[in-house]
């Protein structure tokens, strides 16, 4: 409802009658939760600082609630939004087979590890973003909680908790408050105590972290080895970007999925999926040169797209971004439109050992074509290029060098910007693909001066079926078109053709607009996040995961070079890389296995094939410790004598 003179809230209290019958008032929750927590032992001798203020104002200023909305958020959609469990009732007809596929999906499920019911987990933060981190968060400040935190202990070198009292903690006001809310939690002897090892879903091992309270300004932590990504930057929630995910609640063989192929796709923030259907419900249309309203919004969501992945990589204008299908169009594009104008018999084309295939095949193909040679630039033992090999490649032949800025199969940062600076000073163009990059390192490519940069939308939370070309406006100007037809040209007559003027001349035919107003907007999703945030929790994780696979037995990484992304290949002694996904599959772990179409680079360490986990920002360390649970029964299972690492 739209009042045409809002009125402020001077309160943050709504009145009890707006709520959904059956549903807590949640500066109820807040308040009890905050008391559960300074209940525990030792809060008393802790002083009453720290945690997470509650909002002195939970809406913004000048809002009006329409009738119906609850809870301290934006009012809902439809007054008084959906009840819950509503959305588990599908959009469109299924078929029987689909309603029996996810019907284990709907069942309620195991305890989590800390004993709360994970339908709970799952379920809170959905009614309503702010009373979910009240309850699942760290303590509230007005409250005089305890300022602790969940940490991994012996895993991360604290020492074990002391044994704690046989007693559950008393139950206070605020516990009895709390059982009895409609909120399915456990009766109090079923709570776990918070300072001893919870109880695990699955047989423990050897590896299994235990958890427990440590103070959060605790000195001893960062001399214990605590990773620093865990207080790196706290405006970053790992557990609120995981609520924006909807695939992250899936199920695979009564597991909650664990997506570790990010490498190969990511997965899709609510915004983008959001997005795509409001313009197919709003938008769709061809765009350009109609005179409806509809090819006008379709032609601004484009064209507004294009302007968002200029901003994003630093482009100096929107004509230097050309909209394809992925990188590896792009890459084609290039290989066909400038290397068939500049490439020729005897001439040369640098590659690293690192390549993914499609920077590989296309230059092979001008190669053989133009009667050229491909040049390949060697890796170390470690998987990172060798800038002094690099150097001595060069020649008055070089034509063009194409290097990836991220290795997809070892997860290698390569140091792209001083190989492009070396060819910029020998007059030598240069193609660096950036698919493996966009979505854990900050890209400018006015910075890394760099002639033509590529990358994929769905490895950057985007559609597929989308990607991006940048060149240099001069060097666009000057290329032929690569496909003929409709939108790339100016005018047609049966004795001439004149083209567009790029990126029009390089988007023959109807483009991929939806998924390029979806790419738009996942672009804008990781930007409001933050993509320094991002490569810093990222970063921790990676060195989490490298700690804990190392203690796997037989285990051996596959690219160990000093700057790399998060990417974790692997081979386990005993076990065919096919033998391990299986494995982890049926605990819902998701991971790519196989030469990952990279096989040059993989039989330079003697092997065909790896088990690849690669991570994102939306994983966690208790998903790591997943993988390594099951790795670490695998490994016990099939003991492999004098083989470790």
């Amino acid at each position: 409802m739209h009042r045409k003179h809002p009125v402020p809230m001077t309160t943050p209290e709504i009145p009890a009658a707006a709520l959904p019958p059956g549903l807590p008032d949640p500066a109820l929750l807040a308040r009890l939760a905050g008391e559960l927590f300074s209940s525990w032992p030792g809060a008393a001798t802790v002083p009453a600082t720290g945690g997470v203020p509650l909002p002195e104002r939970p809406h913004p200023a000048g809002l009006t609630l329409p009738p119906g909305s609850f809870g301290p958020s934006t009012p809902a959609a439809v007054p008084g939004g959906l009840p819950p469990g509503a959305n588990l009732l599908p959009s469109s007809p299924q078929s029987a087979a689909n309603i029996v596929a996810s019907a284990p999906a709907r069942r309620p499920h195991a305890l989590a590890g800390n004993g709360v019911p994970d339908v709970l987990l799952s379920a809170a933060p959905a009614y309503d973003g702010r009373l979910g981190s009240h309850l699942l968060a760290v303590p509230q400040a007005p409250v005089a909680a305890a300022p602790f935190h969940f940490a991994e202990a012996e895993a991360l070198g604290f020492p074990a908790a002391e044994a704690a009292p046989a007693a559950t903690p008393a139950a206070g006001p605020a516990f009895e408050a709390l059982r009895a809310l409609p909120w399915q939690l456990p009766t109090a002897g079923a709570v776990p105590r918070l300072d001893a090892t919870p109880t695990p879903p699955a047989a423990p091992t050897a590896a299994s972290p235990r958890f427990y309270f440590v103070p959060e300004a605790a000195p001893a932590a960062a001399a214990a080895g605590r990773p620093a990504f865990a207080d790196a930057h706290p405006p970053f929630d790992v557990h609120a970007v995981r609520r924006d995910f909807p695939l992250l609640a899936e199920r695979i063989n009564g597991h909650r999925i664990v997506w570790l192929d990010n490498a190969a796709t990511t997965q899709k923030p609510q915004a983008v999926i959001d997005r795509l259907a409001h313009f197919y419900a709003h938008e769709n249309s061809n765009i350009h040169r109609a005179a409806h309203a509809l090819a006008a919004r379709a032609t601004d969501a484009y064209e507004q797209a294009r302007e968002t992945v200029r901003r994003f990589i630093g482009a100096a204008s929107t004509e230097e971004i050309v909209f394809v299908r992925g990188a590896t169009e792009a890459i084609n594009l290039v290989a066909a439109a400038w290397g068939c104008r500049h490439v020729g018999a005897g001439d040369e084309i640098v590659v690293s050992h690192l390549e993914h295939h499609a920077n590989i095949v296309p230059w092979k193909r001008l190669a053989d074509e133009r009667g050229a040679k491909l040049r390949v630039i060697p890796v170390d033992d470690s998987g990172q290029v060798r800038l002094d090999e690099y150097q001595r490649l060069l020649s008055e032949r070089t034509k063009i060098i194409a290097v990836t800025q991220v290795s997809n199969a070892l997860g290698t940062v390569v140091p792209v910007a001083e190989i492009v600076a070396i060819a910029r000073r020998a007059g030598i163009r240069t193609l660096v693909d950036g698919a493996q990059s966009v979505s854990h390192l900050k890209v400018d490519v006015r910075a890394l001066d760099t002639d033509f940069f590529v990358f994929s939308g769905h490895k950057v939370f985007g559609p597929t079926g989308i990607g991006v070309l940048y060149g240099r406006r001069e060097l666009l100007e000057d290329l032929p078109p690569w496909q003929g037809g409709g939108n790339m040209i100016a005018d047609v007559t049966f004795e001439r053709i004149e083209y567009q003027p790029p990126p029009a001349r390089f988007e023959a035919g109807t483009g991929n607009i939806a998924d390029a107003v979806g790419l738009g907007a996942a672009l804008e999703y990781v930007e409001r996040i933050g993509i320094a945030n991002i490569a810093q929790y990222e970063h921790g994780l990676l060195e989490y995961a490298s700690g804990r696979m190392a203690e796997v037995p037989g285990l051996r990484p596959i690219g160990t070079a000093r700057d790399k992304a998060s990417v974790l290949s692997f081979v386990l002694a005993g076990y065919s890389t096919d033998e391990i996904g299986q494995a982890l599959n049926r605990e819902g772990i998701a991971v790519r296995t196989g030469h990952h179409c990279a096989q040059p680079i993989l039989r330079r360490f003697g092997l065909e094939a790896t088990v690849r986990p690669s991570l994102a920002f939306y994983n966690t360390c208790e998903e790591v410790d997943q993988l390594v649970a099951v790795l670490h029964r695998l490994a016990s299972a099939r003991p492999v004598a004098g083989r470790r690492g």
